[in-house]
């Protein structure tokens, strides 16, 4: 944490620029795998689905 601290204290370093462009990075990072788990949420929530349909509609005979 220490090291963290120093490093946004130091100005020798990253600009505001080169900052604003890895945040963005991450940022766009974050936003791929939320889409990626949707669609495999998506998937699962579908087959889930299907399977209670199918299994709901027997009648138990």
């Amino acid at each position: 944490m220490k090291a963290l601290k120093k490093l946004f204290k130091d100005e020798s370093g990253i600009s505001a620029v080169e900052y604003a462009l890895l945040l963005a990075l991450i940022g766009a990072g974050i936003a791929a795998a939320a889409f990626g788990l949707g669609g495999a949420v998506q998937s699962n929530m579908t087959d889930a689905t299907s399977q209670i349909q199918g299994t709901s509609g027997g009648g138990g005979g």
